[in-house]
């Protein structure tokens, strides 16, 4: 996590959406966006706008491959290029959380070994084995659907990194905790309304469906599905992590993104 500057006075409230934006990209990418504060109003618009900042990446993960597709490479070469922009575009943050979040669910260590093992800077096998088929899984998803023309692997990428940041929007709600008393899972832990959450859930799916809808009959109905699917399986994960650490870490942020992308292409390919 970046360092960034602590709370401070005297910053009026109209500025919070500009904040809670600057927020959601410093912190959920490497974009040049100066986080301007660090206090629960910034961070609750941040993880609010969330999705913004995965529709960012996502279109450019969408346009790496849609080049490669116009100058004549495969769909695999397309797939792995679209495959590997989010992981630039987040340092590779949402990835290091997956592996050390299944390193901690692994070890079957009780709660604060487990998070100790997280903190830890090597990657263990649990680790190594969990990136290596979901990196896997989610390049096979966009070779199959970049396989059904560009605008199916395009749409796809979009929408998986949308589908990746409404699922920590959705873990930032009431009732999760912070495993930690530090980092940022402590800092946007509970910090979302359930209802603005299921409103920015509302709105992502209905996009989402709209946009499948310039693809064929059954778009709507597959991508309004796909984000549900990545949704469903990341709150799986979280009701997991939370059993097993007493809470979310900025690791299970990482995992439970990596976890929507993951499971909204895999259905994606379906049908």
């Amino acid at each position: 996590m970046r360092n960034l500057p602590a709370e401070g006075p005297g910053y009026p409230s109209p500025v919070i959406p500009l904040a809670g934006i600057r927020f959601a990209f410093g912190t959920l990418t490497v974009l040049p966006v100066r986080v301007t504060r660090w206090d629960r109003d910034a961070a609750r618009a941040g993880m609010l706008s969330a999705p913004l900042a995965g529709l960012v990446v996502g279109l450019c993960a969408a346009a790496a491959g849609g080049l490669l597709t116009l100058l004549g490479s495969g769909p695999l070469l397309a797939a792995t290029a679209t495959v590997a922009v989010p992981a630039v575009l987040t340092r590779g943050l949402h990835l290091d959380g997956l592996a050390d979040t299944a390193d901690g669910l692994g070890s079957g260590k009780p709660a604060e070994d487990a998070l100790r093992i997280m903190k830890q800077s090597d990657i263990g096998p649990f680790g190594v084995i969990t990136l290596l088929f979901v990196l896997l899984a989610q390049i096979a998803a966009v070779y199959e659907l970049y396989g059904e023309g560009w605008a199916y692997g395009a749409l796809a990428a979009t929408a998986s990194a949308l589908t990746a940041r409404l699922a920590l929007t959705l873990a930032a709600r009431p009732g999760i905790p912070a495993a930690r008393p530090e980092g940022l899972g402590a800092a946007v832990a509970e910090v979302v309304p359930v209802r603005a959450g299921l409103a920015a859930a509302a709105l992502v799916t209905a996009g989402c469906a709209g946009a499948g809808a310039l693809l064929d009959g059954f778009g709507p109905l597959r991508y309004g599905l796909g984000v549900l699917a990545g949704l469903g399986a990341a709150h799986l994960l979280l009701r997991h992590c939370v059993r097993r650490f007493g809470g979310v870490t900025g690791d299970v942020f990482g995992a439970l993104a990596e976890t929507a992308a993951t499971a909204a292409l895999l259905v994606l390919t379906l049908g």
